[in-house]
């Protein structure tokens, strides 16, 4: 393993790849970032391993991800992290928020929420459709009654959960002061039926148990912190300050997707490639032809 072993130092970030594939060109972007703001500052990187997708994480990818941040050139602190041992903290922490009243169960499929769409119309979010609330308005006889016999997800409230938060704001240093709006989301899922916990709690719960102070992630995940936000204030968690950078994007104009071979790390590590120069020329924005940065 490579680290430099644990710092006292006031600036904790943390790079934290899924191991439900190979990383790419735009991973490779992310953890350079993640790596030169926390050097930049005397700080320390954790390396976080976000596997609690059960049935699409591999320990081969897992290796895979340790071999690349070497090749790279990337070193972090401390040992990996894994979120597979963190369950006990996200069930206890779903119990809170529904004990808080804060979730109810849904049966929706994906197929009843495309009708409901359908009937009641688009609603568009800044990160995809927002569920119509069809589960929110059962009662709860008929909600407890249902949960006995049908698998379910557990949704987060929004509006009832916005009237015991407030002063909901973040500072992210490349835009400035946000205010978050939750609701642009709506009914998030926080307790999928096919797993332990959703992204959104795991993260905001790992990232105030890791002490991170700065978290340095893509774009594409800003929308994401306007639920991150409201998590910290209902669980009474701290807030860190955001810096979202830009993502690369392919030649279609669509972020990098791991089904990308071609730009695949362990690909390119393979075929005798160095690492460590690949990293320089993605910090002066040198990247392979079709292969661009996203604008602001």
């Amino acid at each position: 393993m490579t680290s430099r072993g644990y710092v006292s130092q006031d600036v904790v970030v943390r790079f934290a790849p899924s191991p439900n594939g190979l990383l790419h060109l735009g991973h490779a972007y992310a953890a350079c970032a993640a790596y030169d703001y926390t050097r930049e500052r005397d700080g320390k990187l954790l390396l976080r391993i976000e596997d609690i997708d059960r049935v699409r994480s591999k320990p081969e990818y897992v290796e895979a991800i340790l071999a690349d941040l070497q090749w790279l050139g990337l070193e972090w602190d401390g040992a990996v992290i894994f979120q597979s041992e963190r369950l006990d903290s996200y069930t206890k922490a779903a119990k809170r928020l529904r004990e808080m009243g804060l979730l109810y169960p849904c049966f929706c499929s994906r197929s009843n929420m495309r009708a409901a769409q359908k009937k009641e119309g688009p609603h568009e979010g800044p990160d995809g459709p927002i569920y119509p609330g069809t589960c929110r308005r059962l009662d709860t006889v008929q909600a407890d009654a249902r949960r006995r016999l049908e698998s379910h997800s557990w949704r987060l409230d929004v509006e009832k959960a916005l009237q015991l938060a407030d002063n909901l704001v973040w500072h992210d240093e490349r835009l400035g002061d946000q205010q978050a709006d939750p609701a642009a989301l709506g009914d998030v899922v926080l307790v999928p039926k096919d797993m332990p916990v959703s992204y959104h709690l795991a993260v905001t719960l790992d990232d105030a148990r890791d002490g991170i102070t700065h978290i340095v992630r893509g774009a594409d995940l800003f929308a994401s912190t306007h639920i991150h936000r409201l998590l910290q204030a209902l669980l009474d968690l701290p807030v860190p300050r955001y810096f979202h950078h830009p993502v690369l994007l392919d030649e279609t104009g669509n972020k990098l997707s791991k089904s990308r071979d071609s730009a695949s790390l362990a690909v390119l590590r393979k075929k005798g490639f160095d690492g460590k120069d690949l990293a320089n020329r993605l910090r002066k924005n040198i990247f392979p032809v079709g292969i661009t940065l996203a604008k602001d």
